[in-house]
């Protein structure tokens, strides 16, 4: 599960970031993707294990410029009930899994051990060979709850 780089980052794949929703209560998922894609895309449906996503732009359209108060805008989200495992999701790990690192950091600056964990097929998964994302793996590939608005 471990990346080798932080004993506090890691990575899950979709199906085992669902189970430690289901059976870990306080694990919140953190949706770094754009509202485009929220909107477009579609996003993960947790209501079967109550829950519902955090939604926070990890970087914006149209230059994909990082947003620079992603750590402040998930402590405005969390409050003071900072949870001890944050699942990061976005198309297809790759900025999820520098936010979570970001805020793996950023909460041990606090004194806070959390684990953070990338979903490292992200929510579409890797092209296929047509370059196409939603079919070999992700979120939405392994057939997990999901929404489009």
């Amino acid at each position: 599960m471990g990346t080798g780089k932080s004993p506090r980052v890691g990575d899950v794949d979709p199906s085992e970031a669902w189970q430690i929703l289901n059976d870990n209560k306080s694990a919140r998922l953190i949706d770094v993707r754009t509202s485009a894609e929220w909107a477009f895309v579609g996003f993960p449906d947790l209501g079967e294990v109550g829950q519902r996503p955090i939604f926070i732009e990890w970087s914006s359209l149209p230059n994909m410029s990082e947003n620079p108060r992603f750590a402040a805008e998930l402590d405005e989200a969390l409050g003071s009930d900072v949870p001890d495992t944050l699942l990061f999701l976005c198309r297809s790990g790759a900025r999820s899994l520098r936010a979570a690192y970001l805020v793996a950091d950023h909460l041990a600056t606090r004194g806070l051990k959390v684990t953070c964990l990338n979903i490292a097929e992200g929510f579409e998964g890797d092209l296929d060979a047509h370059a196409h994302r939603g079919s070999m793996n992700g979120w939405k590939a392994r057939g997990l709850s999901w929404r489009q608005s």
